[in-house]
Order: structure tokens, then sequence, then C-alpha cells
């Protein structure tokens, strides 16, 4: 005799598949959400195309999210904000040197942002910052803000453990932001075209820039004849 059929045991796990997909679907629609704003910018992006992205009706993603403004700060927040949390526990128990923490902070932040769709997020903030004055707002409080502070505290711990010298840590977070910001925002421009000489190295970009931030681009001046030289080493007199 054929095996009977459970449609009981059918129905439920139809109704646990549809649990799960609809516990799937907010991060799907932002996934959906974060590559259209990416590749059209927030306003030419429709709600109805993230939508159909997502796989799912224009109506499913207002039972999720109230407005495409409430889209947007759900994308930030699980792909840029979300972040600083972890960030700044790593700060406080990081073991090595201040210029050891700016590499590994440079290159953590290319590893999880700036090789990422999320860092296309930058060149749309930028270029609609003035027609969307409240998402520049929450962008501010959300990303810039905390990442200011972060990079602050690194600067400023370098300075009291005597490994940087005396400075305004405040006006310097721009000097360490300024290279991630120019590759983020030259990966989603110039680094689209089909141009060889368009390609950056990102690896190879943020050594250089790291190196240039920790020496600078003078060279080191010779010491005085008798005098103490770069090293440490007492210049041999003539």
């Amino acid at each position: 005799m054929p095996k009977s059929i459970n449609f009981c045991e059918i129905a439920a796990n139809v109704r646990a598949k549809r649990e799960r997909r609809k516990d799937a679907r907010p991060g799907e629609l932002i996934e959906a959400a974060l590559e259209l704003f990416v590749e059209k910018g927030f306003a030419a992006t429709r709600a109805e195309e993230v939508a159909k992205r997502a796989g799912v009706s224009k109506g499913t993603l207002f039972l999720y999210f109230s407005s495409k403004e409430e889209l947007f700060k759900a994308v930030v927040r699980e792909n840029l904000s979300g972040q600083f949390t972890e960030w700044n526990a790593m700060f406080d128990c990081f073991p090595g040197t201040t210029p050891e923490m700016l590499k590994f902070c440079m290159h953590s932040w290319w590893e999880r942002i700036g090789s990422t769709k999320a860092s296309g997020i930058t060149k749309l903030m930028m270029s609609e910052a003035g027609n969307f004055p409240e998402l520049a707002e929450f962008y501010k409080a959300e990303v810039i803000r905390p990442g200011n502070l972060l990079i602050q505290r690194m600067i400023q711990r370098g300075i009291d453990r005597g490994e940087f010298r005396p400075m305004d840590a405040q006006k310097a977070v721009y000097t360490v932001m300024a290279p991630m910001l120019f590759l983020a925002l030259w990966t989603h421009s110039f680094g689209t075209l089909d141009d060889a000489s368009s390609h950056l190295n990102p690896e190879e970009f943020l050594a250089t820039q790291l190196d240039t931030l920790l020496n600078g681009l003078c060279a080191p001046k010779p010491a005085p004849a008798g005098g103490i030289n770069a090293q440490g080493i007492m210049a041999a007199s003539h």
C-alpha cells in the first residue's frame, strides 16, 4: 500500500518556510536597496524597484519600512554605523602601537566597507546631501560623528603615548580620513571605467598614504656636525 500522506506535516513545513522567508525579507530589502542606491542614487531609486529586485511587492516593502527614507536609514545602520560598537571595543583592547593601530584601522575599513557596495553610500551622500538635509543630518549623526570621534581618540592615544607629535587631534582627523574618502569616491566613479589607468590597487594606495601620514613628504634633515641625527646617533665632527 502506498504510504499515507501527512497533510498536516506538509502544511506545517510550508508555514515554517514562509516564516523563515518572512524573517529574511527585511535583510533582502536592505540588500536590494543598497545596490540600487549605489547604482542610481537616492533620488532616482523608486520603492517599487527595490521591491522588485528583492522579489516582493511594493506593499510588502512598506510593511517593513514606512518610507524610502526609513529604508535608507536601515541600509546605513546595517552596513556602516553598526560597525562602530565593535570598532570601539577593538580600540579599547588594541595591544600594539598607535601607528600599528592606524594601519589596522585603514585596512579594516577597506575590508569591511571600502571594498564593498557600502562604500558607495559615501559618494551618494556627498552628491545628494544638499537635496535631502534630513538624511544628511542622520548620516552625520550615525556615521560621520562616531567615525571622527574614533579617529580622534586614536590620534590622541598616539600623542599621549609620545608616538605622535603634539597637534590638534580634532583637526588631524581629516588628514586620516582623506585617503579613505578619496579611495571610496574613486572606486565608485573613475574606478568603474574600463581603463587600466583608472584602477587603483587599494592595498598599495593605502600603504603609500599610511607611509606619508606617518613620515611626511620631506626627507629628514642631516644632523649638524657633532650633533644628534634622526636615529639618535652622534654625527662625526670634521
